[in-house]
């Protein structure tokens, strides 16, 4: 058993070049386009030469509420795409880039751990191939050509206090939640009220991630709402000329990033917005590349499956026409434990009752993602301090829901720890098991859709919205944006908009803060509760610890 650090593990692995990795896909060499010896780009002429091939199997990896204990997500991700590599089959991992917010706030980086990661782990978690650049610069592109159109004139009518365009950046920054621009004076322009998201919140993202080409790009980001003028009637990107600069500023972001597992195995590593504020799954010309090169594809979804997994469904999978094959649920003794009431100091000792008073957040998850569909399998990511009879409490406890749940043990031992669960998986895959439906249908009216999830996934009595979101709604139906999917921008720690209530709640309200039509990606933005979509860095960020040492190496990013 290994105490080495993942950072540590992750410097002694035995990279392969890059173009090695593209072969074992089929991808030669010309269509690489190499960042350094160990990222490359998989370049547009590749991806539309495989477009008339048939799709590999696509396995969802989603997980339990997340708890301080940790779960192992993106760890499982990785370990079940080496699993499946390792009993023979042909398959790839497809994962979101790290957001520099979190790396240096309270999560550390996101790629794995342990003997299931993908590297080079340094790289991906601070700027990687630039994609969160070019997309953080194109948005805010839009924003001063904004200001700058009404500078001079404001030919478009804009309503200055109708501007619905934020800023953004790559840092959790609370300061810059609220702002007061354009102060100073005529030549700095008109002052008013705006603010900065987190670039992973902003619709460039959501639309980069669910655009299937440069052509569909500029499309989209065309469509989106800046502004209105003071008879209420939007204000396009594309009316201020923004699309064509902004589609060239993320020419090469489009190109999903290919690199490797610690077994030397494709992963694909592409967009990356949160789960809790925005649609929390890798880009689709991403996942569908590695669906036409490899027989089985793992992706995951953010945070819990109330979050991630159901938007997987929802928005990507309706959007992309996919249909997953099967999906993993994550959960870990620890988290039972914690689900149960033990307090995370106590985790290490025996609580088998602990563990059997926390399993009901699982099993509302199992429930959940059964009502898309889709066959359901647990990982139980295991930790050394478990005992067996805590993982057999897991276990017969699944079997009560009707599913099953398999030890993984790939955090210490990579694929050997994953192929009981690799082989199970597959077998699924392969017995088209899956009768996969989104959750409510394009023609259901907005607020309906917002009740079917809270009342469905997050199983609330009712959904608490003032007459004014109710309106704003009605509005966006009158024009002629009814049939879009909604994203739920919700706490991830709970199935309610409560961060302290764990576990299965039942009888509880989803408040609705504001709603926002993000309408070139394609959804309408449901703000529920106190989450935030620029969040602050706590007490102690993971900055303090983040250094390069006397090697000259990183230390303290993971």
């Amino acid at each position: 058993m290994s105490h080495k650090t993942d950072i540590e593990i992750a410097r002694e692995a035995h990279k392969r070049p890059i173009q090695e990795i593209g072969a074992k896909l089929g991808i030669g060499s010309d269509d690489l386009l190499p960042y350094g010896h160990d990222k490359a780009k998989i370049s547009q002429s590749f991806i539309d030469s495989v477009q008339g091939r048939d799709n590999g199997k696509l396995i969802l990896v989603t997980a339990i509420n997340p708890t301080p204990a940790g779960e192992g997500k993106t760890t499982t991700t990785v370990g079940l795409g080496d699993g499946l590599n390792a009993i023979g089959k042909k398959a790839a991992v497809c994962i979101r880039e790290a957001s520099l917010g979190p790396n240096f706030g309270m999560k550390g980086g996101a790629a794995g751990g342990g003997y299931a990661q993908i590297i080079p782990m340094e790289e991906m978690n601070l700027h990687f191939t630039g994609d969160f650049h070019a997309i953080t610069s194109a948005h805010n592109l839009l924003s001063a050509m904004i200001d700058n159109h009404i500078y001079w004139g404001n030919e478009l009518e804009i309503d200055e206090r109708r501007i619905t365009w934020r800023r953004v950046m790559d840092m959790n920054d609370r300061a810059l939640r609220d702002n007061v621009v354009g102060l100073g004076g005529v030549a700095n322009g008109f002052a008013r009220q705006t603010g900065f998201d987190i670039t992973v919140a902003s619709e460039v993202m959501a639309i980069l991630c669910l655009a299937d080409g440069l052509e569909d790009l500029q499309k989209r980001l065309g469509a989106m709402i800046v502004a209105y003028r003071r008879d209420r009637t939007p204000v396009y990107a594309r009316d201020l000329k923004a699309d064509g600069a902004m589609t060239v500023l993320l020419r090469d972001a489009m190109q999903p990033n290919l690199v490797q597992t610690l077994e030397n195995n494709p992963a694909l590593v592409h967009g990356g917005p949160f789960a809790n504020i925005a649609h929390g799954c890798n880009s689709v010309i991403a996942t569908k590349t590695a669906l036409k090169c490899a027989d089985y594809v793992v992706t995951e979804a953010g945070f819990g499956a109330d979050l991630g997994a159901e938007k997987f469904m929802n928005i990507k999978c309706r959007k992309a026409g996919l249909a997953p094959a099967a999906v993993v649920v994550v959960a870990t003794v620890r988290a039972m434990k914690m689900n149960g009431g033990v307090a995370k100091a106590d985790l290490g000792s025996e609580n088998v009752e602990a563990v059997q008073a926390g399993c009901p957040n699982l099993g509302r998850h199992i429930e959940n993602l059964k009502s898309f569909g889709v066959p359901v399998v647990v990982a139980i990511n295991h930790f050394v301090t478990d005992t067996e009879a805590e993982v057999q409490a897991v276990k017969d406890y699944v079997k009560t829901q009707g599913s099953e749940a398999i030890l993984c043990q790939h955090w210490a031992k990579g694929s050997e720890g994953t192929k009981e669960l690799a082989t199970r998986v597959a077998e699924i895959a392969d017995a088209d098991m899956a009768n996969f439906a989104p959750l409510y249908g394009d023609d259901m009216p907005l607020f309906e859709k917002i009740e079917t999830i809270a009342r469905r996934i997050y199983r609330a009595d009712e959904v608490l919205a003032d007459k004014k979101v109710r309106d704003q709604l009605r509005e966006w139906e009158a024009a002629g944006y009814g049939e879009l999917p909604v994203c739920m921008a919700k706490t991830q720690y709970s199935f309610s908009t409560d961060p302290n209530l764990r576990g299965a709640p039942i009888g509880h309200s989803v408040p609705i803060r504001e709603v926002r039509l993000s309408a070139g990606a394609g959804f309408v933005v449901v703000i529920c509760g106190e989450i935030m979509t620029m969040p602050g860095l706590p007490r102690n960020p993971a900055a303090e610890n983040i250094r390069i040492n006397e090697e000259g190496l990183v230390e303290g990013l993971f």
